[in-house]
C-alpha cells in the first residue's frame, strides 16, 4: 500500500512538472513571439508634392495603393523633409543630421565622392548594430567613392561602407549619368572589353550629343538635360562605352519592385531594414507601356498610378510572406513637386485642375511650404490604429525613433524621438524644425513658419516656381493660411522677434552680427 500511495504521488509530481514545463515553454514561446523585432520598411518617393495622391486631396489622380497604407494608419498634415531637393533631404534621412551642416549637401552630379562619412551615424548602421539586416533598392545620389571613380572597378566607399549590407542602386538621378545599376559596389552586366568613361565637364571625342544629334532623341530636352543621349533620352553628363550595362528606363519602376519583393522573400526570417527608393516621378518620366496614358495628365500622372502599382504589389508581398503584421512602413517624398523639370513631357499642358502643390505654394526647390512639406504616413497592420495627425514630424528623426522601436537610444544627431507619434499614441510632434532650401533655411515653429530675407528672384522661370527669396522677413500663420498669402512680419513684430530669436539659436547665426555674410547669399 505504501508502495502504491508513492508511485502515485511520483506520477502526479511528473504530470505537474511536465504541464508547468509545457506552460513555461508556452509562455516562453509567446514572449519570443511578441518580443521579436519588426521589420522596417522606408518607401521613398522622388519629387512627389503633398497634392499628388488622392488621399491627400487629388481629385484627378487615384492612388488606391498608397491611399491604403493612409486609410491603415497614421496620414501626417505636417510631415517634412528636411529640404527642397533630394540630395540633402536623403542625407537628413539616413543620418539624422540637419544638410545644412554640411556644405557640400546640395544636388550633387553622378560623379561626386561619398557625401556620407563612413564614420557617420546612419540609420542603417544604428540597426545593424541591433541585430537588423539592412538594404537599399533604388535611387541613392549621395556620392560614391572618393571622388575619382573608375566605373569598371569595385566602387568604394558607397552604400556599403556606411551601414547597408546590401545595395542595389542607380547611383545619382534617372536623368543624369551613368545611367547603370550598381550592385555592392560592382556595375550590374558591365562588359570588360567596353569600358565606362563619364565625365561631367567635357564630352569624349566622336559622341552625339542632344545638340549635335537631335534626331537621335525621342525626348525633347527643355533646360540642360542636352548631353549624352541614352535609350533616346537625353542626358545631364556625358558618358561612353557601357552598352551592355545601361538601364532600360521604361523597365525601372518593374526592375527596382523585383529587386525588392526578392529582399523581402530572402531576408524575412530574421528582422530587416529596407529602404526602397522609387525613382518616380523624377524627370525623365518613363512609365512602362502598360501605363502610358493611364492617368489622362501625360507621363508625370502616369509614373505616379506606376508607383501606386508598384507599391500595391508590393505590399501584396509582405501579406504573402507573412510579416506584415510584424512591419512598420513608413511612406514620404524626398520634396516638393515640379512639373517641368528639364524636359517637354507635357506636365504643363496636361495639367488640368491637379495641383501636385495640394494648396500649397512653392514646390522644389522652394523655401516655401511645398518645397519640404510632403507626404508622410506611417503604416502597421494590427498596431497602428488609422488617424490623421497634425502633429510636426520630419524624416530626419527617424533614426532616434527607429532607435528607440528596436530597444537603443541616438543622440548623437538633430534627430528626434518622436516614436509615439508615428505609431499615433502622442501628437505631441517637433515643437521646431529648421527646413532648407539650396542653401537657404527658415524656421518651422508651433503654427508659425518664418523666412529670413535672402536675395535672388523669387520665382524661376524654367521651373515655373517661387522659391521664396524676398528681401524683407515674411512670417506666416500657417493654421490660418496654409498658402502663404498674408505675410504678418510687420503686423506681429512680437511674433517675428520671437521667430527670428529661436532661429538664432538654433541655426547659429546671429542677425545684427552676420546678416550680410549668413543670411544674404
Amino acid at each position: 500500500m505504501k508502495n502504491l500511495k508513492q508511485s502515485f504521488f511520483l506520477a502526479t509530481f511528473l504530470i505537474l512538472a511536465i504541464s508547468c514545463k509545457d506552460k513555461l515553454a508556452e509562455k516562453a514561446n509567446d514572449v519570443d513571439t511578441t518580443s521579436k523585432k519588426p521589420n522596417i520598411i522606408v518607401i521613398y518617393l522622388d519629387d512627389l508634392g503633398y497634392g499628388d495622391i488622392s488621399s491627400y486631396g487629388a481629385t484627378e489622380l487615384q492612388t488606391p495603393n498608397i491611399d491604403a497604407l493612409a486609410s491603415g494608419g497614421i496620414r501626417f498634415t505636417n510631415g517634412y523633409a528636411t529640404s527642397a531637393t533630394c540630395t540633402p533631404s536623403r542625407y537628413g534621412l539616413l543620418t539624422g543630421m540637419y544638410p545644412w551642416r554640411n556644405k557640400d549637401a546640395k544636388i550633387l552630379p553622378g560623379t561626386a565622392p561619398l557625401l556620407i562619412s563612413t564614420e557617420q551615424q546612419t540609420l542603417p548602421k544604428m540597426l545593424r548594430g541591433q541585430g537588423y539586416q539592412t538594404a537599399i533598392v533604388g535611387k541613392w545620389h549621395l556620392g560614391l567613392g572618393s571622388g575619382i571613380t573608375d566605373w569598371n572597378e569595385h566602387i568604394s566607399p558607397g552604400p556599403n561602407e556606411v551601414g547597408f549590407d546590401t545595395s542595389y542602386i542607380l547611383a545619382a538621378t534617372q536623368d543624369r549619368v551613368p545611367t547603370v545599376y550598381i550592385e555592392n559596389g560592382d556595375v550590374v552586366g558591365l562588359d570588360p572589353e567596353d569600358p565606362i568613361s563619364v565625365d561631367y565637364k567635357n564630352n569624349f571625342e566622336g559622341e552625339p550629343t542632344a545638340i549635335s544629334n537631335p534626331e537621335m532623341t525621342t525626348m525633347k530636352w527643355h533646360h540642360g538635360h542636352n548631353n549624352s543621349i541614352v535609350n533616346g533620352i537625353p542626358r545631364i553628363g556625358f558618358m561612353k562605352g557601357g552598352d551592355s550595362a545601361k538601364w532600360s528606363d521604361v523597365d525601372m519602376a518593374d526592375h527596382f519592385l523585383t529587386k525588392a519583393q526578392d529582399y523581402v522573400k530572402n531576408h524575412k526570417d530574421k528582422p530587416f531594414f529596407l529602404y526602397y527608393a522609387m525613382q518616380q516621378p523624377h524627370v525623365p518620366r518613363t512609365p512602362h507601356p502598360r501605363f502610358v496614358g493611364k492617368s489622362g495628365l501625360g507621363p508625370r500622372g502616369d509614373v505616379i498610378l506606376e508607383a501606386d502599382w508598384c507599391i500595391g504589389e508590393f505590399m501584396k508581398t509582405l501579406e504573402e510572406e507573412g510579416i506584415l503584421e510584424n512591419t512598420l512602413v513608413v511612406f514620404s517624398s524626398d520634396n516638393g513637386p515640379v512639373l517641368n523639370d528639364g524636359y517637354y513631357d507635357d506636365a504643363v499642358e496636361k495639367l488640368g485642375k491637379h495641383d501636385p502643390k495640394g494648396g500649397l505654394r512653392g514646390g522644389k526647390y522652394s523655401i516655401f511650404e511645398a518645397g519640404t512639406r510632403v507626404p508622410f504616413i506611417t503604416y502597421w497592420k494590427g498596431k497602428i490604429q488609422p488617424a490623421t495627425s497634425n502633429a510636426i514630424v520630419c524624416q530626419m528623426d527617424l533614426l532616434a525613433s527607429m532607435a528607440d522601436l528596436v530597444g537603443t537610444e541616438d543622440s548623437t544627431t538633430d534627430s528626434k524621438d518622436l516614436l509615439e507619434v508615428l505609431l499615433g499614441k502622442s501628437e505631441k510632434g517637433r515643437e521646431s524644425l529648421i527646413i532648407e532650401a539650396t542653401g537657404k533655411t527658415a524656421l518651422r515653429h508651433g503654427d508659425w513658419l518664418m523666412i529670413p530675407p535672402y536675395k535672388g528672384k523669387n520665382f524661376r522661370e524654367k521651373v515655373g516656381i517661387e522659391v521664396g527669396n524676398m528681401p524683407e522677413f515674411q512670417l506666416y500663420n500657417l493654421k490660418e493660411d496654409v498658402g502663404q498669402q498674408n505675410n504678418l512680419a510687420i503686423s506681429n513684430p512680437e511674433k517675428l522677434a520671437e521667430m527670428t530669436k529661436i532661429f538664432e539659436l538654433l541655426r547659429g547665426v546671429d542677425f545684427e552680427k552676420g546678416v550680410k555674410e549668413v543670411i544674404f547669399r
